[in-house]
């Protein structure tokens, strides 16, 4: 079964981590798949890693959907503009809008104050955070609003529950995933006028090919990374955020959720959906009454 078939869709920041596993999810839901970032086979961004938006589109394809690749710096008005022409020109509706865009894991200084942290750095993380997704919403909700039903999903870090309560050791990084939990309720109540629904969503410890590479493992052998943070255990994969965004656009209800903050393992619950391996990790629930409070290392009823 495909029920996102004949859906459009644009994933922006769909090079690598959430965004590729978004993408390759609503592909083999059937959904034509525009996919975004910086870096392409022929031209790397400032993170200088190998993962490409050619490489996403094509698992999009390979999945089952139609992956479309451009090269976009959500940035630049003119481009974000060009990017939504074309798919106008192309498709004639967007019926679905995730926004991942982000791009700076390296410019965070953990446990620095703001007086101590690169100022540089952290402007550049609320912009890369902040303004990509604002320029974004700015050129493609008028296709959007024009077919009612469709959703705008704001990818971020956190639950707004968990974030109005915990530090993130930045207040940079704290203001930016805390700002795109906002971002999704304001956009709530312009799009709720046209039917069209907004949400908050986050995973949770996301094996990403960064985190992958942090801890020396592959997605094959992720749990040898355990030995260096036991913690780990109750880690998913990027096609577990991938597969709630699928469920959601495929939710003829989904208008229950406008404004709202969701996560990955709280989705999975209510739409019964798993991650690769046939389990439901709850990472927020597991950190807040596990780890946080100090217990062993165990995931046992939280995957």
């Amino acid at each position: 079964m495909q029920p996102l078939k004949n859906k459009i869709v644009l994933v922006a920041g769909a090079t690598r981590g959430a965004g590729r596993g978004i993408a390759v999810e609503l592909g083999a839901a059937g959904a034509t798949v525009y996919v975004t970032g910086r870096t392409t086979s022929t031209q790397r961004s400032e993170y200088n890693r190998p993962e490409t938006i050619e490489e996403t589109a094509n698992l999009v394809t390979q999945a089952g959907g139609q992956g479309i690749a451009i090269q976009v710096d959500h940035l630049d008005p003119v481009q974000v503009q060009a990017l939504i022409a074309r798919i106008e020109g192309e498709q004639g509706r967007l019926d679905l809008l995730v926004n991942d865009i982000w791009g700076a894991e390296y410019l965070a200084e953990w446990n620095t104050p703001v007086w101590k942290h690169s100022l540089d750095k952290g402007l550049r993380m609320l912009r890369l955070a902040i303004d990509t997704h604002i320029i974004t919403n700015h050129f493609a909700l008028p296709l959007l609003i024009k077919n009612p039903g469709s959703l705008v999903v704001e990818v971020t870090d956190g639950t707004a529950e968990y974030n109005d309560t915990h530090y993130r050791l930045s207040l940079f990084y704290d203001l930016a995933k805390t700002s795109v939990i906002r971002m999704a309720w304001s956009l709530a109540q312009e799009l709720q006028p046209y039917n069209c629904t907004a949400v908050a969503l986050t995973p949770g410890w996301m094996r990403s090919e960064i985190m992958l590479e942090h801890f020396g493992v592959s997605e094959t052998n992720w749990l040898d990374a355990i030995a260096k943070e036991p913690h780990f255990v109750i880690s998913e994969t990027p096609h577990y955020i991938g597969r709630a965004i699928a469920h959601l656009a495929g939710d003829l209800e989904v208008a229950r959720w406008n404004g709202q903050s969701l996560s990955s393992g709280q989705l999975a619950q209510i739409y019964s959906f798993t991650d690769l391996d046939g389990s439901q990790p709850d990472a927020l629930r597991y950190i807040q009454e596990v780890q946080e409070v100090g217990k062993p290392p165990d995931a046992t009823g939280y995957r």
